[in-house]
């Protein structure tokens, strides 16, 4: 746990649980963006479609986007799925996985490791 960050798109919840609306995650970017320059880590997992929509500003989906390795203002980022759609869609929990061990060889790489 000390290793590791954990922050959500939008800082407040939307109301039922829905998904963000675009002007909601455009306020709340700029809190993002000072909290990652804060930080500084050395390697970002970004969880699920709207993470990773509103990281790199596409239209791309997570299913065809996941496991790829992207970067973010020079950080690598692995796109996966989303804790909450592993629940429902078991199957897709071995390509997380598999995320999850490039991200962790990423991440000793760049001297993560301690």
């Amino acid at each position: 746990r000390d290793r590791v960050y954990i922050c959500n798109i939008v800082k407040c919840r939307p109301p039922q649980n829905r998904n963000p609306l675009p002007d909601e995650v455009g306020a709340c970017m700029p809190f993002l963006e000072r909290q990652i320059r804060s930080i500084q880590p050395k390697v970002i997992l970004v969880l699920g479609t709207v993470a990773f929509k509103s990281l790199f500003s596409t239209t791309a989906g997570i299913m065809r986007s996941r496991g790829i390795w992207k970067e973010y203002e020079g950080i690598p980022a692995m796109p996966t799925f989303h804790p909450a759609y592993l629940l429902r869609q078991a199957s897709e929990k071995r390509k997380t996985f598999e995320d999850l061990k490039a991200l962790k060889v990423r991440y000793d790489e760049l001297g993560g490791r301690r």
